[in-house]
């Protein structure tokens, strides 16, 4: 039925504009960008997740319905409002996030919100780990999971750590560590990489996750490119040189081509379906918001041919 299903935040990410404390509304949470920049690339993709019965919910569901992401797994409820985070931007481009989530819609997802048809015929699922930062949503996930794996699909799984939302850095590193030991392909930043493993240097810290048996771990490194390890095999793979002017949302947009790629089976090696996926993070943040900055397939290419 579904090429990917990803599970998680969707949320509205207020981005800063030219004039001082003016911001614009545009739709983000890493799942949920992650289904989009999929569908962009043509594949058969939904959501799970929920948001709140409200200006801001409606807005969310309509836009991933408009990038033809399918929503049956999406739940709208009047106990909680929409989650939102406000991004701020250093000079590189580089965001940070103040998150408005206390008693939010997303946290509040449960085992009973999953559709169980919609994991039949499934390829990837993917998740993230801000839907362990509650009981409720967090078994949910985990029953997503087993879903998925009982069907054959594999588990894609990018920790993406914002320490804001956890109690302690401890149980957030307890918590990302969970997931570890179903996961078939994993994306994760130097700086997460580093959180988990509790090694600074990078080389070590994929040498930590060998005991996780992950098929296969890429670790982004932004201006620097990613690193993929596959099999006891390491390679280096650089990014291509953009201006950087909003990285929100360049990971997803890294992690959703690179699925991508792995699905479709079109390359002749995965240091191929790295460099699209370099592409497709390095071209996202050329642009302001995550979601709206999501590139296809003919201006990927486009960047990885220099034009």
């Amino acid at each position: 039925m579904f090429d990917v299903i990803a599970l998680g935040e969707l949320l509205i990410d207020f981005a800063p504009q030219k004039e001082a404390w003016v911001y614009k509304a545009n739709p983000g949470g890493a799942p949920a960008n992650v289904a989009v920049a999929l569908a962009r690339l043509g594949l058969r993709t939904a959501f799970v997740g929920k948001v709140g019965r409200d200006a801001f919910g409606n807005y969310l569901k309509s836009t991933l319905e408009a990038e033809g992401v399918d929503t049956r797994g999406l739940v709208q409820t009047r106990e909680a409002p929409t989650t939102l985070a406000f991004v701020s931007l250093d000079e590189r481009g580089d965001r940070d996030f103040t998150f408005y989530r206390r008693h939010s819609a997303d946290t509040l997802l449960q085992v009973t919100d999953l559709d169980e048809a919609m994991f039949e015929d499934l390829k990837v699922f993917h998740c993230g780990s801000l839907s362990l930062t509650h009981e409720s949503a967090k078994k949910a996930t985990f029953r997503a999971i087993d879903l998925a794996k009982a069907r054959g699909a594999r588990i894609s799984y990018d920790p993406n750590y914002r320490g804001l939302l956890w109690e302690s850095e401890a149980k957030a590193v307890k918590a990302m560590k969970s997931i570890l030991p179903q996961t078939d392909i994993l994306k994760i930043s130097e700086e997460e990489l580093s959180l988990i493993t509790g090694e600074g240097e990078l080389d070590r810290g994929l040498s930590h996750l060998t005991a996780y048996d992950i098929d296969i771990v890429v670790v982004t490194r932004g201006a620097a490119g990613a690193v993929l390890c596959h099999r006891g095999r390491t390679s280096r793979i650089p990014a291509y040189p953009v201006v950087a002017v909003d990285t929100t949302g360049s990971g997803d947009a890294f992690m959703g081509a690179l699925l991508y790629r792995l699905i479709t089976g079109k390359d002749q090696s995965l240091e191929e379906a790295v460099r699209f996926a370099n592409a497709a993070g390095g071209l996202c943040a050329t642009k302001s918001g995550a979601i709206p900055a999501l590139g296809d397939e003919r201006a990927i290419r486009a960047l990885m041919a220099g034009k």
